[in-house]
């Protein structure tokens, strides 16, 4: 019982400290949501729709082609299963470019939100 009003207290202070900690003065610098706004609530909505779909469609892009990759493997150790070390390697390598493609896509959505250079 004294673990969890031990845990409860610290979990009550850190959560009470937190607003303190993150407060911010009145002069302090702009954040993106106050760019976006200051050029309209519209752009923010296209801005999230666009990262939205750059994230959506690079992952199922590579979703299904990691798919038909994985298919293609395993048609291939039926068929000759001799050669099954040479081609999971080679299967593994596949999967690992293709997996850095959902990751391109997921670094221009983060650029679209927080990095904007149309925002200036």
């Amino acid at each position: 019982m004294n673990k969890v009003l031990a845990t409860l207290m610290v979990v009550a202070g850190v959560l009470g400290l937190a607003s303190v900690a993150m407060a911010s003065e009145a002069g302090a610098a702009a954040t993106v949501f106050d760019k976006y706004m200051q050029l309209g609530s519209n752009n923010l909505a296209l801005v999230c729709l666009a990262a939205g779909l750059a994230v959506g469609v690079a992952a199922s892009g590579c979703g299904a082609g990691m798919g038909h990759a994985a298919g293609g493997a395993c048609t291939g150790v039926a068929r000759n299963p001799e050669v099954s070390g040479k081609i999971t390697v080679t299967m593994i390598l596949g999967l690992a470019l293709i997996e850095s493609l959902t990751i391109y896509g997921l670094v221009i959505a983060l650029i679209l939100l927080y990095a904007n250079p149309l925002l200036g």
